[in-house]
Protein backbone atom coordinates (compact mmCIF):
# COMPACT_ATOMS: atom_id res chain seq x y z
CA UNK A 1 0.00 0.00 0.00
CA UNK A 2 1.36 3.43 -0.86
CA UNK A 3 2.53 5.77 1.87
CA UNK A 4 0.10 8.38 0.56
CA UNK A 5 -2.84 6.27 1.72
CA UNK A 6 -1.33 4.52 4.73
CA UNK A 7 1.05 7.09 6.27
CA UNK A 8 3.88 5.99 8.54
CA UNK A 9 5.38 8.37 11.10
CA UNK A 10 9.13 8.26 11.81
CA UNK A 11 8.43 8.02 15.54
CA UNK A 12 9.43 4.87 17.43
CA UNK A 13 9.43 3.94 21.09
CA UNK A 14 13.22 3.64 21.16
CA UNK A 15 13.91 7.06 19.64
CA UNK A 16 10.97 9.15 20.81
CA UNK A 17 9.51 7.88 24.08
CA UNK A 18 11.10 8.90 27.38
CA UNK A 19 10.52 7.63 30.88
CA UNK A 20 8.54 9.96 33.18
CA UNK A 21 10.72 12.23 35.36
CA UNK A 22 8.60 11.33 38.40
CA UNK A 23 7.61 7.66 38.19
CA UNK A 24 4.71 6.47 40.30
CA UNK A 25 5.34 3.89 43.00
CA UNK A 26 4.37 0.24 42.56
CA UNK A 27 1.24 0.52 44.70
CA UNK A 28 -0.03 3.52 42.76
CA UNK A 29 0.67 1.80 39.45
CA UNK A 30 -1.16 -1.31 40.61
CA UNK A 31 -4.16 0.66 41.86
CA UNK A 32 -4.39 2.50 38.54
CA UNK A 33 -4.25 -0.73 36.56
CA UNK A 34 -6.91 -2.35 38.71
CA UNK A 35 -9.03 0.79 38.44
CA UNK A 36 -8.69 0.78 34.65
CA UNK A 37 -9.74 -2.87 34.47
CA UNK A 38 -12.75 -2.15 36.69
CA UNK A 39 -13.83 0.82 34.57
CA UNK A 40 -13.47 -1.17 31.34
CA UNK A 41 -15.52 -4.04 32.77
CA UNK A 42 -18.12 -1.57 34.02
CA UNK A 43 -18.15 -0.11 30.54
CA UNK A 44 -19.74 -3.23 29.10
CA UNK A 45 -23.11 -2.73 30.83
CA UNK A 46 -22.67 1.00 30.13
CA UNK A 47 -22.36 0.11 26.45
CA UNK A 48 -25.65 -1.75 26.61
CA UNK A 49 -27.23 1.23 28.35
CA UNK A 50 -25.91 3.58 25.66
CA UNK A 51 -27.53 1.48 22.95
CA UNK A 52 -30.81 1.36 24.85
CA UNK A 53 -30.92 5.03 25.84
CA UNK A 54 -29.77 6.72 22.65
CA UNK A 55 -29.77 10.48 22.22
CA UNK A 56 -28.53 12.95 24.82
CA UNK A 57 -28.55 10.52 27.73
CA UNK A 58 -26.28 8.14 25.83
CA UNK A 59 -23.82 11.00 25.23
CA UNK A 60 -23.80 11.81 28.93
CA UNK A 61 -23.04 8.19 29.82
CA UNK A 62 -20.19 8.09 27.31
CA UNK A 63 -18.68 11.38 28.47
CA UNK A 64 -18.82 10.40 32.13
CA UNK A 65 -17.25 7.01 31.39
CA UNK A 66 -14.39 8.66 29.48
CA UNK A 67 -13.71 11.11 32.30
CA UNK A 68 -13.70 8.38 34.92
CA UNK A 69 -11.36 6.25 32.82
CA UNK A 70 -8.87 9.11 32.47
CA UNK A 71 -9.08 9.85 36.17
CA UNK A 72 -8.34 6.28 37.29
CA UNK A 73 -5.33 6.23 34.97
CA UNK A 74 -4.02 9.35 36.68
CA UNK A 75 -4.49 11.61 33.64
CA UNK A 76 -5.71 15.12 34.43
CA UNK A 77 -7.77 16.90 31.79
CA UNK A 78 -7.22 20.58 30.99
CA UNK A 79 -9.36 22.36 28.42
CA UNK A 80 -8.51 25.71 26.86
CA UNK A 81 -10.03 27.88 24.16
CA UNK A 82 -7.62 28.80 21.41
CA UNK A 83 -7.95 31.88 19.23
CA UNK A 84 -5.96 31.86 16.01
CA UNK A 85 -4.55 35.19 14.89
CA UNK A 86 -2.13 36.28 12.21
CA UNK A 87 1.38 36.30 13.60
CA UNK A 88 0.56 34.78 16.96
CA UNK A 89 -1.99 33.21 19.23
CA UNK A 90 -4.04 33.86 22.29
CA UNK A 91 -5.06 31.10 24.67
CA UNK A 92 -7.78 31.50 27.23
CA UNK A 93 -8.39 28.80 29.87
CA UNK A 94 -11.92 27.45 29.98
CA UNK A 95 -13.60 24.91 32.20
CA UNK A 96 -14.43 21.53 30.77
CA UNK A 97 -18.18 21.52 30.02
CA UNK A 98 -20.61 19.64 32.17
CA UNK A 99 -21.60 16.44 30.34
CA UNK A 100 -25.33 17.10 30.30
CA UNK A 101 -25.07 20.71 29.21
CA UNK A 102 -22.53 19.93 26.50
CA UNK A 103 -24.61 17.12 25.10
CA UNK A 104 -27.71 19.27 24.98
CA UNK A 105 -25.89 22.09 23.20
CA UNK A 106 -24.50 19.63 20.68
CA UNK A 107 -27.90 18.11 20.03
CA UNK A 108 -29.47 21.48 19.24
CA UNK A 109 -26.85 22.29 16.62
CA UNK A 110 -25.57 20.74 13.43
CA UNK A 111 -22.88 18.12 13.43
CA UNK A 112 -19.28 19.32 13.61
CA UNK A 113 -16.19 17.57 12.25
CA UNK A 114 -13.61 17.70 15.04
CA UNK A 115 -10.06 17.19 13.75
CA UNK A 116 -7.12 16.67 16.09
CA UNK A 117 -3.48 15.65 16.05
CA UNK A 118 -2.88 12.00 16.92
CA UNK A 119 -0.51 10.91 19.69
CA UNK A 120 -2.05 8.11 21.69
CA UNK A 121 -4.80 5.50 21.87
CA UNK A 122 -6.15 7.83 24.58
CA UNK A 123 -6.91 10.62 22.09
CA UNK A 124 -10.49 9.61 21.17
CA UNK A 125 -11.27 9.12 24.86
CA UNK A 126 -9.90 12.57 25.67
CA UNK A 127 -12.02 14.30 23.01
CA UNK A 128 -15.14 12.30 23.93
CA UNK A 129 -14.63 13.36 27.55
CA UNK A 130 -15.19 17.03 26.68
CA UNK A 131 -17.85 16.96 23.97
CA UNK A 132 -20.43 14.53 22.58
CA UNK A 133 -18.99 12.92 19.46
CA UNK A 134 -18.56 9.74 17.51
CA UNK A 135 -15.07 8.55 16.67
CA UNK A 136 -13.53 7.57 13.38
CA UNK A 137 -11.66 4.47 14.55
CA UNK A 138 -9.22 2.20 12.78
CA UNK A 139 -10.42 -1.32 12.11
CA UNK A 140 -7.39 -2.77 13.94
CA UNK A 141 -9.24 -2.04 17.18
CA UNK A 142 -11.23 -5.18 16.42
CA UNK A 143 -8.23 -7.14 17.72
CA UNK A 144 -8.38 -5.50 21.16
CA UNK A 145 -10.55 -7.57 23.53
CA UNK A 146 -13.41 -5.68 25.18
CA UNK A 147 -12.26 -2.39 23.67
CA UNK A 148 -13.96 -3.05 20.36
CA UNK A 149 -17.28 -3.66 22.10
CA UNK A 150 -16.99 -0.36 23.95
CA UNK A 151 -15.94 1.56 20.85
CA UNK A 152 -18.65 0.03 18.69
CA UNK A 153 -21.32 0.76 21.31
CA UNK A 154 -20.34 4.43 21.25
CA UNK A 155 -21.37 4.55 17.60
CA UNK A 156 -17.85 4.75 16.19
CA UNK A 157 -17.31 4.63 12.45
CA UNK A 158 -14.57 2.16 11.53
CA UNK A 159 -12.07 2.75 8.73
CA UNK A 160 -10.04 -0.02 7.12
CA UNK A 161 -6.76 1.70 6.34
CA UNK A 162 -5.53 -1.27 4.33
CA UNK A 163 -8.36 -1.02 1.76
CA UNK A 164 -8.32 2.08 -0.40
CA UNK A 165 -11.57 0.92 -2.01
CA UNK A 166 -13.34 1.28 1.36
CA UNK A 167 -12.51 4.99 1.65
CA UNK A 168 -15.52 6.39 -0.30
CA UNK A 169 -17.89 4.37 1.89
CA UNK A 170 -16.22 5.71 5.03
CA UNK A 171 -16.54 9.28 3.75
CA UNK A 172 -20.23 8.69 3.06
CA UNK A 173 -20.76 7.29 6.56
CA UNK A 174 -19.03 10.33 8.06
CA UNK A 175 -21.15 12.71 6.00
CA UNK A 176 -24.34 10.88 6.96
CA UNK A 177 -23.48 11.17 10.67
CA UNK A 178 -22.75 14.88 10.29
CA UNK A 179 -26.00 15.48 8.40
CA UNK A 180 -27.85 13.72 11.21
CA UNK A 181 -26.49 16.28 13.67
CA UNK A 182 -23.81 14.06 15.19
CA UNK A 183 -20.33 15.43 15.68
CA UNK A 184 -17.44 13.17 14.71
CA UNK A 185 -13.79 13.28 15.81
CA UNK A 186 -11.17 12.26 13.27
CA UNK A 187 -7.38 12.26 13.27
CA UNK A 188 -6.36 13.30 9.74
CA UNK A 189 -2.66 12.54 10.17
CA UNK A 190 -3.66 8.92 9.63
CA UNK A 191 -1.14 7.65 12.16
CA UNK A 192 0.27 8.53 15.56
CA UNK A 193 3.22 10.80 16.33
CA UNK A 194 5.13 11.19 19.59
CA UNK A 195 3.95 14.77 20.18
CA UNK A 196 7.19 16.58 19.37
CA UNK A 197 5.97 17.15 15.83
CA UNK A 198 3.14 16.03 13.58
CA UNK A 199 2.34 14.91 10.08
CA UNK A 200 0.34 16.33 7.19
CA UNK A 201 -3.44 16.19 7.42
CA UNK A 202 -4.99 13.82 4.89
CA UNK A 203 -7.89 15.35 2.96
CA UNK A 204 -10.49 12.59 2.77
CA UNK A 205 -12.32 13.33 6.03
CA UNK A 206 -12.69 16.97 5.04
CA UNK A 207 -14.68 15.89 1.99
CA UNK A 208 -17.28 14.50 4.39
CA UNK A 209 -17.61 17.94 6.02
CA UNK A 210 -18.02 19.56 2.61
CA UNK A 211 -20.61 17.00 1.50
CA UNK A 212 -22.60 17.46 4.72
CA UNK A 213 -22.18 21.24 4.90
CA UNK A 214 -20.71 20.77 8.39
CA UNK A 215 -18.19 23.12 10.01
CA UNK A 216 -14.72 21.91 11.01
CA UNK A 217 -13.37 22.46 14.51
CA UNK A 218 -9.60 22.04 15.04
CA UNK A 219 -8.52 20.55 18.37
CA UNK A 220 -4.90 20.39 19.57
CA UNK A 221 -3.80 17.68 22.02
CA UNK A 222 -0.64 17.73 24.11
CA UNK A 223 0.49 15.55 27.00
CA UNK A 224 2.77 17.06 29.60
CA UNK A 225 4.27 16.14 32.95
CA UNK A 226 3.90 17.86 36.29
CA UNK A 227 6.72 20.29 35.45
CA UNK A 228 4.95 21.38 32.27
CA UNK A 229 7.32 19.59 29.91
CA UNK A 230 6.22 17.47 26.98
CA UNK A 231 5.37 13.93 28.08
CA UNK A 232 5.94 11.24 25.46
CA UNK A 233 5.01 8.25 27.61
CA UNK A 234 1.36 8.18 26.44
CA UNK A 235 2.46 8.02 22.79
CA UNK A 236 1.46 4.92 20.83
CA UNK A 237 3.95 4.82 17.98
CA UNK A 238 5.82 2.43 15.75
CA UNK A 239 5.54 -1.20 16.81
CA UNK A 240 4.37 -0.24 20.29
CA UNK A 241 1.84 -2.43 22.07
CA UNK A 242 -1.22 -1.37 24.03
CA UNK A 243 -0.02 -3.03 27.30
CA UNK A 244 3.36 -1.28 27.05
CA UNK A 245 1.75 2.10 26.41
CA UNK A 246 -0.74 1.56 29.23
CA UNK A 247 2.11 0.67 31.59
CA UNK A 248 3.87 3.94 30.77
CA UNK A 249 0.69 5.94 31.38
CA UNK A 250 0.02 4.45 34.83
CA UNK A 251 3.71 4.90 35.72
CA UNK A 252 3.65 8.68 35.27
CA UNK A 253 2.96 11.07 38.13
CA UNK A 254 1.20 14.34 37.39
CA UNK A 255 0.33 13.46 33.80
CA UNK A 256 -1.82 16.12 32.13
CA UNK A 257 -3.49 16.19 28.74
CA UNK A 258 -4.06 19.67 27.38
CA UNK A 259 -6.95 20.07 24.98
CA UNK A 260 -7.00 23.35 23.06
CA UNK A 261 -10.31 23.88 21.26
CA UNK A 262 -10.22 26.36 18.38
CA UNK A 263 -13.10 28.20 16.68
CA UNK A 264 -14.87 26.37 13.89
CA UNK A 265 -13.80 26.81 10.29
CA UNK A 266 -16.89 27.60 8.24
CA UNK A 267 -16.64 26.83 4.55
CA UNK A 268 -19.80 28.25 3.04
CA UNK A 269 -17.59 30.18 0.61
CA UNK A 270 -16.67 27.01 -1.24
CA UNK A 271 -13.34 26.01 0.30
CA UNK A 272 -11.86 22.86 -1.17
CA UNK A 273 -10.93 19.90 0.99
CA UNK A 274 -7.26 20.75 0.33
CA UNK A 275 -7.81 24.24 1.72
CA UNK A 276 -9.78 22.94 4.71
CA UNK A 277 -7.08 20.40 5.51
CA UNK A 278 -4.41 23.08 5.24
CA UNK A 279 -6.22 25.50 7.54
CA UNK A 280 -6.90 22.81 10.13
CA UNK A 281 -3.32 21.55 10.00
CA UNK A 282 -1.87 25.05 10.39
CA UNK A 283 -4.15 25.67 13.38
CA UNK A 284 -3.46 22.40 15.18
CA UNK A 285 0.22 21.88 14.35
CA UNK A 286 1.33 25.48 13.85
CA UNK A 287 2.62 27.86 16.48
CA UNK A 288 -0.88 28.59 17.77
CA UNK A 289 -0.49 26.45 20.89
CA UNK A 290 2.32 28.02 22.84
CA UNK A 291 4.17 25.41 24.83
CA UNK A 292 5.14 27.88 27.58
CA UNK A 293 1.53 28.77 28.39
CA UNK A 294 0.17 26.29 30.94
CA UNK A 295 -2.88 27.43 32.84
CA UNK A 296 -4.44 24.65 34.89
CA UNK A 297 -8.17 24.27 34.58
CA UNK A 298 -10.18 21.86 36.66
CA UNK A 299 -12.01 19.24 34.65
Amino acid sequence: MSGGWLPVAPCTVATCVSAPPEPAGPLLRLSRLLGAVAVVLAGLPCALAVRALGGTRADVVTMVWCRVFLRVLGVRLEVRQGYTMLGGAALTPVAAPEPGAAAERERRGAGVLLVANHISWLDPIVVAAITPCLALAKSEIAAWPLIRSLVAASGAIFIDRERLSALPGTVRALADALRAGRSVVAFPEGTTWCGRRGGPFRRAVFQAAIDAGAPVRPVALRFRDRAGQLATGPAFVGDDTLPASLARVVSAKGLVVEVTVFPVIAHTGGLTRRALAGLAQATVLGDHVRQDDHVPVAA
